[in-house]
């Protein structure tokens, strides 16, 4: 793989120092420039068309967020900074992580695995799936090769979505369902509610619920799932 463009964005220089000094250890990480203000930081992004930015929000003049207002941010954004009242806003704007001075090593390591999942998907985004394809999904910090088929359902959460797979394990992805959708194998994968895809050959039984819907219970998972009126149909067409 190509290593990561990446730009420092703080007013402070020593905390610029300890961050670069940090992220030497990390091959993928190539560090292209840094900037202590705002106005320097666009004239450098502009220029350099950077992977990453490690963004500080507390700037003079301006804050992180107003950097973010001025440019074209097509790269991965993780906030370091020493408040944490701002995590919310941070991913909000669709921030990768958000790190809080001093950072620790271990945390950092969290961030660059973060970094490495996302280019995955972001390398993959638009290729269909096959039954038999990998995808790179990180579970409780630890990342892995996950195959399509061990997906056992996916469910809605925001601007995220979880993935459960047939071992009980969960991944929270940052794709929308429409996403999945468009992605998964149709033969294999269904939307039975706005918020809910499974994988067909995971259906244990369909209960009849009230008002033309149903009770969609999934093998190794105790509660089941609401399939709207719409969507019943099409799924008992595909189970017969």
């Amino acid at each position: 793989m190509n290593r990561l463009k990446t730009i420092l964005i703080d007013d402070e220089r020593l905390a610029r120092a300890k961050l670069r000094s940090m992220l030497d250890g990390y091959a993928e990480i190539q560090i292209v420039g840094e900037a202590d203000s705002v106005g320097l930081a666009v004239e450098l992004i502009e220029r350099e068309r950077p992977d990453v930015v490690f963004l500080d929000i507390q700037m003079p003049g301006e804050t992180g967020f107003d950097l973010l207002e001025r440019v074209d941010s097509t790269f991965r954004t993780i906030f370091v900074t020493a408040f944490d009242e701002y995590a919310i806003r941070a991913f909000e704007v669709n921030a990768l992580d958000y790190l809080l001075k001093p950072v620790s090593p271990a945390r950092l390591a969290r961030s660059i695995e973060r970094l490495k999942v996302s280019r995955v998907e972001n390398e993959t985004a638009f290729k269909p799936l096959e039954y038999d394809d990998h995808l790179f999904l990180s579970f409780d910090n630890r990342s892995r090769f996950l195959k399509v088929s061990e997906i056992e359902c996916i469910l809605a959460a925001g601007a995220y979505s979880e993935v459960m797979t047939r071992g009980g394990q969960k991944a929270m992805v940052l794709k929308s369902l429409k996403e999945w959708e468009d992605r998964l194998p149709e033969k294999h994968f269904m939307r039975i509610h706005r918020s809910t895809i499974i994988n067909i050959e995971c259906v244990e039984r369909m209960d009849k619920w009230f008002n033309y819907s149903y009770q969609v219970h999934l093998r190794g998972i105790t509660e089941p799932f609401i399939m709207s009126r719409r969507y019943s149909a099409r799924l008992r067409d595909r189970l017969r």
